[in-house]
């Protein structure tokens, strides 16, 4: 019986195990598909609390300083919000003048200029794909989908981005005066053998977005001045302007070079001569090129340690999701998971994918 035994335990083994790995991946692909799921559905209010997260985190500093001036922190929080709103305000009134005096100063010929963008628009708004009809034997149309909706889908009318993005603020105010609370709460949420894992988790998911957030705006405050000197020396019009405008919508992921491109390029028409226009698109690819190879990982590479791959497939997964939103908040939300899946121990292997 002993022998019989022996023989037994090694042909029952493989199959227990084999069981556990198809509960395990099973699990592991609802898990998923839920939060896509979740992802896909609560778009805006998702996309509205990651945003205030990454406010909450730039201005985080500013109320730490204030509370070692003895400012309470529902003061100081208040006083770092309004402080953001006030230089939002400042830049929308500054580009709101901009935009009415290059308005107000554009030459006759941009007249003919935006009807022949807006009819090339049209056109290829409404592209038609051929595709056969059996039925009546002949070739059938199809109008192409508008590729702007793909961009701004989820948030429904202007009145409705406006009535989503009024909850920033507060949102914004309320986790700056609750910080404390809110972190050692979500700590607690975990047992008690892993609410170490989850504080130090916690703290690099900090870290990094702050980091991104801040070597964002330098990024893009370095490339913005280089922009405006370069366009300066070639006399671009409203280069003083545009330079800060190309400079940071270089930063866009996927899109950061043709949106770079359009404010100068269409300032620069009927103004400067070729060889003008060459040196502008060299000059915003070559920028666009250094951020990506230089500054980006002198200033966020050691936050954020993914490879080119899973940014491109997190751009991929979160446009898909959230659209021209997704876009812009990707890379956080990617590094995000980077740092949980380090520190969950069966989702390690995801994170070393995910890194360099």
């Amino acid at each position: 019986m002993a022998e019989e035994t022996e023989l037994e335990v090694p042909y029952h083994r493989p199959t227990r195990r084999r069981q556990a790995l198809r509960r395990h991946w099973a699990m592991n692909v609802i898990g998923i598909g839920g939060i896509l799921a979740l992802c896909y559905y609560g778009e805006v209010v998702l996309a509205v609390i990651m945003i205030s997260v990454l406010l909450a985190f730039v201005l985080a500093p500013v109320v730490d300083f204030l509370a070692v001036l003895r400012v309470p922190r529902g003061i100081g929080s208040f006083v770092a919000v309004a402080l953001l709103l006030g230089a939002a305000g400042g830049v929308v009134y500054y580009s709101y003048n901009q935009a009415l005096s290059f308005l107000h100063d554009l030459p006759q010929y941009t007249t003919t200029l935006r009807e022949e963008v807006m009819r090339f628009r049209k056109q290829a708004e409404s592209l038609e794909a051929l595709e056969p009809d059996p039925e009546k034997g002949v070739i059938a149309v199809r109008p192409a989908k508008d590729w702007t909706s793909a961009l701004t889908r989820g948030f429904g009318s202007v009145s409705a981005l406006i009535f989503a993005a009024s909850f920033i603020p507060f949102l914004t105010y309320f986790m700056l005066t609750w910080q404390q609370h809110v972190r050692s709460a979500t700590v607690m949420l975990f047992p008690l053998e892993g609410r170490n894992t989850a504080y130090v988790t916690l703290g690099l998911i900090s870290a990094m977005i702050r980091s991104f957030m801040v070597g964002n705006l330098v990024i893009g405050v370095v490339i913005g001045a280089v922009s405006t000197l370069v366009f300066g020396a070639v006399q671009l019009p409203f280069f003083y302007f545009v330079g800060f405008v190309s400079g940071f919508l270089s930063l866009v992921p996927y899109l950061g070079v043709p949106l770079a491109l359009v404010p100068p390029i269409f300032v620069g028409l009927g103004r400067l001569q070729a060889d003008q226009i060459v040196i502008v698109c060299i000059t915003v690819l070559g920028l666009h090129l250094i951020a990506l190879n230089f500054l980006y990982p002198k200033f966020l590479g050691n936050r954020l340690q993914l490879n080119p791959l899973a940014v491109t497939m997190g751009l991929l997964l979160w446009g898909g999701l959230w659209g021209g939103m997704g876009l812009l908040l990707a890379i956080p939300l990617t590094a995000a998971m980077k740092i949980v899946f380090d520190h969950v121990d069966s989702l390690k292997p995801y994170g070393a994918w995910l890194g360099e």
